[in-house]
């Protein structure tokens, strides 16, 4: 029951935070919409299906940061700092996180929450065990736990590992102490990605 409520209003909150930042950083997204578009003429959203809670699929919603890329691809691969597609905006958004945007729609449709495991795609949810799989018991994230602790420089196995402990301590508190390291960990200077392990992002094949 106590869970229950916590659910409840974490959702209601969810869909205030997302309405919020979608209105302050409106023209942000529409000045990011132009950058990508007039650096290569090419679309600028891209899609991407993931699974979420309970093993649902859905498509999650990314600014598009690699060059000459489809629309939406179901594939993934590993995406190194050094990757030629990166276009100039596209690195620049990298940096920032700002090409997760787009996915406060994901948010306000009920696919997402703002605090929770990152949606992974369904070759790897295949291959999780009864320990890993539990990370699907709640709403994937914009941000979360793993994401402070180290994002993509941790193994997959210590991501999985500390997105099943926030499923077991969740509360209203340790989403407000994720919430400010995530705004803290966007100001350091550290790279988004981990050159020997990759970035499990988008897949925008030519």
């Amino acid at each position: 029951m106590r869970r229950r409520g916590y659910d409840t209003v974490k959702r209601v909150l969810d869909i205030a935070f997302a309405v919020l930042i979608g209105i302050l950083l409106f023209p942000v997204m529409i000045a990011i919409a132009i950058a990508i578009k007039v650096e290569d003429g090419a679309r600028v959203f891209f899609q991407q299906e993931r699974v979420g809670r309970g093993g649902r699929r859905f498509e999650i919603a990314k600014f598009r940061t690699l060059a000459d890329a489809p629309a939406h691809d179901p594939a993934d691969y590993l995406i190194s700092s050094s990757d030629p597609r990166i276009t100039r905006v596209g690195a620049f958004l990298r940096r920032w996180s700002l090409d997760e945007l787009p996915q406060l729609w994901n948010v306000l449709r009920g696919e997402m929450s703002i605090v929770g495991p990152r949606p992974t795609l369904r070759y790897q949810v295949d291959q999780y065990d009864e320990f890993q799989r539990r990370r699907l018991e709640v709403l994937p994230g914009v941000t979360g736990w793993a994401q402070i602790k180290g994002r993509n420089e941790l193994t997959w196995p210590e991501r999985i590992e500390l997105d099943v402990w926030y499923v077991d301590h969740r509360s209203f508190r340790l989403d407000l102490v994720i919430l400010a390291a995530t705004v803290k960990q966007l100001f350091r200077p550290s790279s988004i990605y981990n050159d020997a392990q990759g970035d499990w992002g988008e897949h925008e094949a030519n």
